[in-house]
Parts: C-alpha cells; sequence; structure tokens
C-alpha cells in the first residue's frame, strides 16, 4: 500500500502539472549524542534518496539541521531543473492513466507481520506521551527522538481501538482484551511517571487514551473530546 500510494501520487500530480512534496522524515537530529545524530542522519538520507529517486520534487524536515542534507539529495538529482514534473509527464503520459494495480492501492497486508505486545505497548506509551504535551499546549512533540504530531496519536489509537474491538490475537496467541490493555496501560503510566516533568498532565491523557480506546464507537478525531480538557 505504502509503496503504491507513493508512486501513484508522483504521477498523478505530474499528470496535472503539480508539484509533487515527499513527507517528512520524523527522526530528529542530536547536538548532543553523536550516536543518536549519526542514525538519524543516516534515516534521513535514505529516506530523501528514496523520495528524489521516485520522482518527488521537494521535500520537508523535521529540523533546521536536516535541511543541508535534504537539499544536497534533491539537487544531485535535479540539477539545474526546478522539478522533476517534465520528465514524469512525458514518462506517464500527460492526462493518461497512472499505470500500477488499483488493487495495491487496498492491499493492507504487511508480509509475515504480526500484532504484538511490544507493538501494544509502544502504542500505548506514545500516544500517552503525545496526548500529555497536547494537553499542555505543544502539538508537536519529541518522542523517542521522533518528532511526533497528532498523526502519531492517531494512528496508535486508532490500532489499539481496532485490535481490541476486532478480538485481533498477538503473538503469544491471546487477544487485546480490556483488562489486557488496562493493565498494559497502567504499566506504562507508571513508567512515564517516573520521568515526568513539571506540570505533566498524564493521568488526564491516561482517562483520555481510555475513553479512545474503550469506547465501542470509534471516535472521530482524538483532539475532539481532548479540547473539553483544555485549562
Amino acid at each position: 500500500f505504502m509503496r503504491a500510494y507513493t508512486e501513484r501520487l508522483v504521477l498523478t500530480c505530474h499528470r496535472r502539472g503539480a508539484h509533487a512534496i515527499g513527507g517528512m522524515a520524523a527522526y530528529i537530529p542530536s547536538r548532543r549524542d553523536p550516536e543518536v545524530n549519526e542514525r538519524a542522519m543516516a534515516k534521513v538520507l535514505e529516506d530523501k534518496e528514496r523520495e528524489s529517486a521516485d520522482g518527488f520534487d521537494g521535500t520537508w524536515v523535521a529540523h533546521p539541521d536536516l535541511v543541508p542534507l535534504a537539499t544536497e539529495v534533491f539537487d544531485g538529482v535535479l540539477g539545474a531543473a526546478p522539478n522533476q514534473v517534465p520528465a514524469r509527464v512525458d514518462a506517464a503520459g500527460l492526462g493518461g492513466e497512472v499505470p500500477g494495480d488499483p488493487s495495491a492501492l487496498v492491499d493492507l497486508r504487511v508480509p509475515d507481520g504480526a500484532v504484538t505486545e511490544a507493538g501494544v505497548r509502544q502504542n500505548v506509551s506514545v500516544a500517552l506521551q503525545y496526548l500529555d504535551s497536547w494537553l499542555r499546549g505543544n502539538g508537536a512533540a519529541a518522542i523517542n527522538n521522533l518528532m511526533e504530531d497528532a498523526a502519531t496519536a492517531e494512528i496508535s489509537r486508532s490500532q489499539l481501538w481496532q485490535w481490541r474491538t476486532s478480538g485481533v490475537p498477538l503473538d503469544d496467541g491471546a487477544p487485546l482484551t480490556d483488562g489486557r490493555y488496562r493493565l498494559i496501560r497502567e504499566a506504562e503510566l507508571a513508567a512515564l511517571a517516573d520521568e515526568a516533568a513539571p506540570g505533566s498532565r498524564t493521568a488526564e491523557a491516561a482517562e483520555l487514551l481510555d475513553r479512545l480506546v474503550l469506547d465501542d464507537d470509534f471516535v472521530e478525531f482524538l483532539t475532539l473530546p481532548a479540547y473539553d480538557r483544555l485549562a
């Protein structure tokens, strides 16, 4: 799915004469930790090389220190050209049907993929940390050396809700029940409490996440009930 939609996005934009802009690499460089910085630079380089090779005309990054890297990669592909629109339009045919298998756009299977308890714990922890940040007025939060926004929390809580309501078995064969979710959430909340910053609202974040995950009806957008908690 991900590969199919990025390829189709570029060709669809270009056959209409529009620029295709790549996504944000969420990795954040560190000026204090060389290992974290090296890993972030390598991941962003890989991401921007893929985007530029796919035909994207530009991109964006999570931190100003990443701008030179992204610029160098795209300049290396674009050369003196301002974008890749003409070349891609010539290849695809202006106004022609975008090539590729449309069914790939709805193929969400992940080969050898599995829902794991580790994945559940990560979703719970990230959702709690982001909701805490959002409730304190910060809509973009650095979590685990990644720049996260509401979309990340949406993915996390949506997966948790779907796995719970669909009875999806985890890697140990047991499903994510209400009780199992609560035990995991309590453990992750306790772990975050040890490093909570002054003014932390993780307890409120936990109450909000419980509603988003445990309600039988899927809440349309996580910030809708969160607005009621803003001071």
